[in-house]
């Protein structure tokens, strides 16, 4: 599954820099507009699209190593927050079946289904996320 979801970052006009020298791995990442459109947008806004294009930046890049020295998860303290899981049926970065997996591998203690929402919720379907949200704060 690791292999899947990198592949889709060596889009055409996505780009990485290599902050360190061109003999060592990349640095940072950028998506590219065509990338942002087709996976990230394709149900937002045209309108938004383009602004997103404006505002992107470099997303830093983190080595495995890197996250085992950072991230230290335990049920004290990540396992003690009540977590919620909003799935985006029409999600071409984090895929449905992948997004199921997330959730049977870390059971969230809510979860809610957008139909008809891309990878960028808020912006696909900006009046029904916060009524989920509700919903979920509710119960």
């Amino acid at each position: 599954m690791k292999r899947t979801l990198t592949q889709n970052l060596f889009e055409p006009d996505n780009s990485f820099i290599y902050g360190d020298g061109p003999n060592n791995p990349p640095t940072t990442f950028i998506f590219g507009p065509q990338y942002l459109r087709a996976k990230l947008f394709q149900l937002s806004p045209v309108e938004d699209w383009i602004l997103a294009t404006l505002l992107v930046r470099p997303l830093p890049l983190y080595s495995d190593q890197d996250m085992e020295n950072v991230l230290m998860l335990s049920s004290n303290k990540y396992g003690s927050v009540k977590r919620a899981f909003i799935i985006s049926e029409q999600d071409n970065v984090i895929i449905p079946n992948f997004q199921r997996l997330m959730i049977m591998k870390n059971p969230p203690t809510k979860v809610q289904k957008i139909l008809t929402s891309d990878h960028m919720v808020m912006i696909s379907k900006p009046f029904e996320l916060p009524v989920r949200l509700n919903n979920i704060a509710q119960k």
